[in-house]
């Protein structure tokens, strides 16, 4: 049994198709697995600013049952010099889980060997698990599968969105399109991964500085903002210029088969990464996206508290990412 939910590449295939149906079971009717959390609390700790991931985590904790406790890091001792260790093993006797939103994947790693409760990565620098997981149900709602898909991402690549969609992709045999700078590309590591990975499904993982040959006969076209959370507002102009030619117009998308979707993990800056047209437009899932965090959550804890994942035994731990 695996205890956490860190990255997507910690599981095998058959843990995240397991979580893409009890999240549907869920979206459909999110009492059909009662209250598992009745009586219990899990903490919400935050580093980050956020929206869509904390106000659905604190939808997902309600409707299992549970009481949603969200903490910063100004409320918790932790900034006045406690251990992460201490902290950890503290909370995990007062909460059933731990949601945590901060930059350090090390951190996390610490917290999560430390803690004896399941501890749940709402995002980091570099993995943002959560997201790829609403990602994947929103293609298979759309296309009624995922093997076989050519997902094309397109922008900045060296970011949390990207390296989880690129596991996530790689898992379940859709291959996958990079398209970005070659100073933007994703970690070496993590992409030497998802290649291997991919390769095991019959998929394949590429990576180009054109946009429009990567666009060309994809199902999904999928972008993100130029200048990710914590990076200095100093870079955006530099940004600009650098990604311009990624922006997805609506003749990029035209590239792309006809019932292609358009995916944005929001927020969005129309004008910038995305025409406002596309993003607005009847091919865009960027809110069919933000949806689905919701019952994609609930079935992370409920999977998570229940004991239902078994961990990707089969082949060798995907390697440790260094900061982004």
């Amino acid at each position: 049994m695996i205890k956490d939910f860190l990255r997507i590449a910690d599981f095998s295939s058959e843990d995240i198709n397991h979580l893409l149906n009890l999240s549907a079971e869920l979206k459909a009717d999110p009492e059909s697995r009662g209250k598992p959390l009745d009586g219990d609390t899990v903490v919400l700790y935050f580093t980050k600013p956020s929206t869509r991931t904390r106000i659905s985590f604190e939808a997902a904790v309600a409707h299992l049952g549970g009481l949603p406790a969200m903490v910063s890091p100004a409320e918790l001792q932790l900034g006045r010099g406690e251990t992460i260790e201490d902290t950890a093993r503290v909370v995990s006797e007062y909460a059933r889980a731990f949601v945590i939103r901060t930059a350090s994947d090390e951190d996390v790693r610490r917290f999560s060997a430390a803690a004896s409760i399941p501890v749940i990565n709402a995002l980091t620098d570099n993995h943002h698990p959560c997201q790829a997981l609403a990602d994947l149900l929103t293609l298979n709602e759309r296309f009624g599968r995922i093997k076989g898909l050519r997902v094309t991402y397109v922008g900045d690549a060296h970011n949390n969105v990207t390296h989880s969609l690129m596991e996530a992709c790689a898992l379940l045999g859709a291959s996958i399109v990079i398209a970005s700078p070659p100073s933007l590309r994703p970690a070496d590591e993590i992409l030497d991964w998802a290649r291997a990975e991919a390769a095991r499904h019959g998929a394949e993982v590429v990576v180009t500085d054109d946009p429009r040959g990567a666009v060309r006969g994809a199902h999904a076209v999928y972008t993100d903002v130029w200048l990710s959370m914590g990076e200095p507002e100093a870079l955006r102009a530099e940004r600009i210029d650098q990604l311009t030619p990624y922006r997805v117009t609506p003749a990029l998308l035209a590239l792309a088969v006809p019932d292609a979707i358009f995916m944005h993990c929001l927020p969005a800056h129309r004008g910038e990464e995305v025409d406002a047209a596309v993003i607005d437009g009847p091919q865009s899932v960027a809110f069919q996206q933000a949806e689905n965090r919701l019952p994609t959550e609930m079935a992370i804890l409920y999977a998570l508290v229940n004991g239902l994942l078994n961990g990707a035994r089969e082949r060798e731990p995907a390697p440790a990412t260094q900061g982004v």
